[in-house]
C-alpha cells in the first residue's frame, strides 16, 4: 500500500520497529495467528498494508479451542476475512476442550507450530501488545516470579524451547508422525510479536478507523480468569490513581528486564560451561547423567549466576521445567559440607557433594 493511501501512525510505527529490530526479514513466509479480535486484526491489516514494501508471503492461522458455543462461527468469520483479502487460511481445532488457560496456550502454540511445519512458514506472528506485556508482568509479579517471568513476552524467540508434548486433546488432521516432525523442525520456526510497543487502545482505535470486522470474544469479559481481572480492574485502577500511562510504563519495565535477563543468561551459561566436567579427551560439555560440577569455580560467582547456571543444568536433565525449590536445593550444595546430598529431583536424580565436586546422578 502506498504511503499516500491510508498510511497511519501505526503503519509508520510498525515499519520503523521492523527496520530497527530486524525481527521479520523481507521476502519471508509469515503465518499470522488471527483470533478475530482487535489486536490480531490490527496486526493482519498492518502486515497486509506493509506487504508491498517487505515482499512477504502472508497466511492466516486460526486456532479453535472450542471453549465457546460460537467458536465455529468465529472460525468461519476469520476464514471469510481471509477469502475476502485473498490470503491462505489454515484452521486447527482441539478435539478435546482445554481445561485451563495454560493448557489452551500450550495447545495453541503447538497447533501453530504444526501448521507452520506442514506449510513451510518459518515465522509465526502474533498480535501481542504492550497491554499484554503489562498484564503478563503484573500476573507473574503477583505469583512471585523472578526477572525472567517479569520480562516475559519477548519480541522474538525460537519455538524449539517449548518443552511441550503432544497433548491428550489431539488436533484434527494430525498424523502419527507429527510429534517427531515438531522435534526435528520446530527449531527453524520463530515466534514474533511486532506490536509490543502498541497498546490495546491503539489497536482498537485502528480497527475502528479502518472499519475492520472485530469478533468479540465473550471469554475476555469473564472475571473468573485472573488475566481478565488484571485487564478490567487492576490496570484501569493503576491508570486512574497512579499513572495514566501505566501500561506503557510497565511494558517498558519488561523491556528493560529482558535485556538484563539476556545478559545474565549468557553469563550463567559461560559459568556452567567452565564448571561442568567435560567428557574425557574432549571439550564437549556433558549434559547427561552423571554430571560433575566444580564447586570452587561455582563459588567464585555471584549467587544470581549460581542460581541461573543450576537452573540451566536442570532444564537439560530433568523431565520437566525445574521449580524454584529444585534450583535452590542444587545451588545450596555449592557451599555445603562434604557428603551433603539432596532428596530426589523429579525423575529420580540425586545431587551429592564429594570434596570439590557436586555429582548429580540417578541413585539406584
Amino acid at each position: 500500500m502506498a504511503e499516500s493511501f491510508n498510511w497511519t501512525h501505526l503503519h509508520a510505527q510498525l515499519h520503523r520497529t521492523l527496520l530497527l529490530r530486524q525481527i521479520l526479514p523481507s521476502n519471508q513466509r509469515l503465518l499470522v495467528a488471527v483470533s478475530g479480535g482487535q489486536d490480531s486484526l490490527c496486526l493482519l491489516k498492518l502486515l497486509v498494508d506493509l506487504q508491498p514494501k517487505w515482499g512477504w508471503d502472508l497466511a492466516i492461522a486460526h486456532c479453535d479451542h472450542r471453549w465457546r458455543s460460537d467458536s465455529q462461527l468465529n472460525a468461519s468469520h476469520v476464514e471469510n476475512l481471509a477469502k475476502n483479502w485473498g490470503i491462505s487460511y489454515y484452521l486447527q481445532t482441539a478435539l478435546l476442550v482445554p481445561k485451563t488457560e495454560a493448557t489452551a496456550r500450550q495447545w495453541r502454540y503447538q497447533a501453530l507450530t504444526e501448521i507452520a511445519i506442514a506449510h513451510n512458514y518459518p515465522y509465526i506472528v502474533t498480535g501481542h501488545t504492550a497491554s499484554d506485556r503489562a498484564e503478563t508482568l503484573l500476573y507473574n509479579l503477583i505469583r512471585g516470579s523472578g526477572a525472567d517471568g517479569l520480562s516475559a513476552l519477548t519480541w522474538t524467540r525460537p519455538l524449539f524451547d517449548l518443552r511441550s508434548p503432544i497433548l491428550d486433546f489431539r488436533l484434527e488432521n494430525q498424523n502419527e508422525n507429527s510429534q517427531s516432525k515438531i522435534e526435528n523442525l520446530k527449531s527453524k520456526i520463530y515466534l514474533v510479536r511486532p506490536l509490543l510497543e502498541i497498546t490495546r487502545s491503539q489497536t482498537g482505535q485502528f480497527c475502528q478507523e479502518q472499519k475492520l470486522p472485530i469478533w468479540e470474544d465473550s471469554t475476555n469479559q469473564d472475571l473468573k480468569y485472573a488475566r481478565n481481572r488484571i485487564r478490567s480492574e487492576l490496570l484501569p485502577y493503576l491508570e486512574t490513581h497512579f499513572n495514566p500511562k501505566a501500561q506503557q510504563a510497565i511494558a517498558q519495565t519488561a523491556e528493560l528486564l529482558r535485556a538484563d535477563v539476556e545478559y545474565l543468561e549468557l553469563a550463567a551459561s559461560d559459568l556452567l560451561q567452565r564448571a561442568i566436567c567435560p567428557i574425557a579427551d574432549s571439550e564437549q560439555v556433558k549434559f547427561q547423567l552423571p554430571v560433575n560440577l566444580n564447586r570452587p569455580i561455582l563459588r567464585e560467582a555471584p549467587l544470581a549466576l549460581q542460581r541461573r547456571a543450576m537452573r540451566q543444568l536442570l532444564q537439560q536433565i530433568l523431565p520437566s521445567a525445574p521449580s524454584f525449590d529444585s534450583v535452590e536445593k542444587l545451588t545450596s550444595l555449592i557451599a555445603a559440607p562434604n557428603r551433603s546430598q539432596t532428596d530426589p529431583f523429579p525423575g529420580g536424580a540425586i545431587a551429592r557433594v564429594e570434596k570439590p565436586w557436586i555429582i548429580l546422578d540417578i541413585k539406584f
